[in-house]
């Protein structure tokens, strides 16, 4: 399309250049002048999209799309140039009162064609800008569009010489002086705000509404957006629960990043996400602190205790299972000291620690009828209903009880889990041989 656009404008150069000066027709020397603009233009739009298109490198991390609007800002420096010439040579001819215009059929036949090309280009130029997003070849339709609109005016000129109306011609290269005056100035406005990273206050708020708009346990820190080459470049920062896994945050960010790229289609967007510890629980900050001490695999058993209004606390932390007991033990006071740093109301920090269970272990059905009716009968017992599944495994750790009870779906969690204990605590009651239970409860409507 660049291409295409510097051929144009040779043509019309040479048939505007030619007929003006053949015809000592201001209007039409201006807008000779005004396509001469538009070739450099053109040619520096060609060179611009070619390096805006390489892909991003170790000295471009973020690509080479600015290219276009230095290329941009470079075109509208040229029309300006451009339009205080056309100005200040029509200002003198319409002071002096001097014409010597000389309109004939084929310097309309001239005009016609020139307009038609610039029909053709403005809508070529346009629709191309549209379907690749380009700021550069956008300018390119806008410089056709004016190129238009100055050579309707340089036509309407040449009618009003012919008709006896002197001044007409000096007036048209003045209108065309207007036209690329006010293209130009715009130009250089739109790009200079790119290149200045102008926050664009539409995508900017459609981007703050889609964040907003997720019903996520999320906050929305920092949004920045800035443009290039028709893309959106957003950097976001979200804070979520301190106490996230790793893997929560990955997904929230996700979330966040499908989100804007929704509100604003092909844009590039970088989340990065912090620990949220605004409104957290003394649970949840001794939690963090632990987490985030490496080398601690889990965290759990967090208890909190309030002891003459001074809280302290109680945790289990699991590492790696060869881990010596010294260096477990210097790593369990590396986390206390974590724990006091992050909550330093709490009067003592009390740390066990346990091997994580880093390898499957090897386990063996057992289909034992007469422990799996006793088991049954336990779940009966605490539930009144009968137990949606019963398994039993066989492991080194000894005979472990796979169950999954049922239980009102409209109750608290704590009731529920106070259930499950008292299903854990029967099983083990009638079948002493198990060393193991773990109940899952599976909601279902109230009876």
């Amino acid at each position: 399309m660049a291409l295409a656009s510097i051929v144009a404008a040779i043509v019309l150069i040479t048939l505007k250049l030619g007929a003006g000066v053949a015809s000592s027709s201001l209007g039409l020397i201006a807008e000779a002048l005004h396509s001469g603009a538009d070739l450099v233009a053109a040619i520096l739009t060609f060179f611009a999209i070619r390096v805006g298109q390489r892909p991003p490198d170790r000295r471009h991390p973020f690509g080479h799309g600015r290219a276009e609007h230095l290329a941009a800002l470079f075109e509208a420096l040229i029309l300006l140039a451009a339009t205080a010439y056309i100005a200040w040579t029509a200002i003198q001819r319409l002071l002096d009162g001097s014409s010597d215009v000389h309109v004939e059929g084929w310097t309309i036949g001239v005009m016609v064609l020139v307009i038609v090309i610039d029909v053709w280009r403005t809508v070529v130029s346009h629709r191309a800008a549209v379907v690749h997003h380009s700021p550069a070849l956008q300018s390119n339709a806008l410089h056709f569009a004016s190129d238009l609109a100055g050579s309707i005016a340089v036509f309407i000129g040449l009618l009003l010489v012919a008709s006896g109306f002197a001044a007409g011609d000096a007036l048209a290269a003045l209108i065309v002086a207007a036209i690329v005056a006010v293209s130009a100035a715009r130009l250089l406005w739109d790009n200079a705000q790119v290149l200045m990273d102008v926050a664009p206050e539409a995508a900017d708020r459609a981007a703050t509404r889609a964040v907003a708009g997720l019903d996520l346990p999320i906050s929305l820190r920092r949004l920045r957006i800035r443009r290039s080459a028709g893309q959106y470049l957003a950097d976001v920062v979200i804070g979520v629960s301190a106490i996230d896994h790793v893997s929560q945050g990955h997904a929230l960010a996700d979330a966040v990043e499908a989100a804007v790229e929704q509100a604003l289609p092909g844009s590039d967007v970088v989340v990065h996400v912090e620990p949220d510890e605004h409104g957290s629980t003394v649970r949840d900050r001794v939690t963090a602190a632990a987490l985030a001490t490496p080398g601690i695999y889990e965290v759990h058993n967090v208890r909190v205790l309030v002891l003459d209004g001074i809280p302290e606390v109680s945790l289990h932390l699991k590492v790696r299972g060869d881990m010596r007991l010294d260096a477990a033990h210097d790593l369990a006071e590396r986390v206390e000291h974590a724990v006091q740093l992050a909550v330093p109301e709490l009067a003592h920090v009390d740390v066990h620690i346990e091997p994580v269970d880093a390898e499957p272990a090897e386990a063996g059905a057992v289909t034992d009828a007469t422990i799996i009716a006793a088991t049954r009968a336990a779940v009966i017992e605490v539930t009144g209903r009968d137990p949606i599944d019963v398994r039993l495994r066989l492991s080194s750790r000894g005979l472990g009880a796979y169950v999954t009870v049922l239980a009102a779906a409209d109750q608290p969690l704590r009731e529920a889990h106070e259930l499950a204990t008292r299903v854990e605590e029967r099983i083990c009651q009638r079948v002493p041989d198990i060393v193991e239970v773990v109940v899952h409860t599976e909601p279902t409507s109230v009876s």
